[in-house]
């Protein structure tokens, strides 16, 4: 996975355990892209400090993802979850015994559309 899609990613499941100052310059750098540069003078500190606290943070995200395994837990479940989306796209109304279990089924595909849907746009 290219590293800045990781790091969005790893932001959006671990970001509320970051400082306030820590999402701050991750937003700067990673979300407005800004350069190091930028963001020290914003901040009133070095570039050095900055480039540090960007690598700490990165390093305190992989360790919550280590630990806790989020982000792998969500790409596992989204591919189950287009699996069983395939599937259900393959049945027919004549694969069901009545008509009831057929709409069943459609309610069903519908809220797997829905779900599907929702974690796509994440």
């Amino acid at each position: 996975m290219e590293k800045l899609a990781k790091m969005a990613l790893l932001a959006d499941f671990y970001g509320p355990l970051l400082t306030e100052k820590q999402r701050n310059v991750w937003d700067l750098h990673y979300q407005q892209d800004l350069s190091l540069a930028e963001i020290a003078e914003l901040e009133h500190i070095s570039r050095q400090a900055i480039h540090d606290l960007l690598k700490r943070t990165e390093r305190i995200l992989a360790e919550y993802e280590e630990k806790l395994g989020l982000v792998q837990r969500f790409w596992a479940e989204r591919e189950r979850l287009m699996e069983i989306k395939e599937l259900s796209q393959e049945l027919v109304e004549q694969d069901f015994t009545s008509s009831s279990a057929w709409k069943r089924h459609q309610r069903i595909r519908a809220i797997i559309d829905e779900v599907y849907v929702n974690i796509s746009d994440e």
